[in-house]
């Protein structure tokens, strides 16, 4: 795993197209990112649960996503960067 700024929406956009998490969520954070003009961070809020992760823009507490697709079990920890 990799520790820049760029995992946080890569990974959010993987468990989307993967199906573990639904449109309407995306679209909700999409929403939410451009009324504080951070429209590219909608994928990488799927990670954030604190509303304090999506103001300072990091993992605060540690993300846990389990989904499954039709052919594997996934299991996506996030954990909060070092500073």
């Amino acid at each position: 795993a990799t520790s820049t700024l760029a995992s946080r929406p890569l990974t959010g956009h993987l468990i989307y197209q993967c199906g573990g998490i639904d449109k309407r969520t995306i679209e909700k954070f999409e929403k939410e990112a451009a009324e504080l003009g951070k429209g590219s961070f909608k994928y990488a809020w799927v990670l954030d649960k604190l509303k304090a992760e999506r103001e300072r823009g990091i993992t605060i507490d540690i993300a846990l996503w389990k989904f499954e697709t039709p052919r594997y079990y996934v299991t996506v920890i996030g954990r909060s960067r070092s500073p």
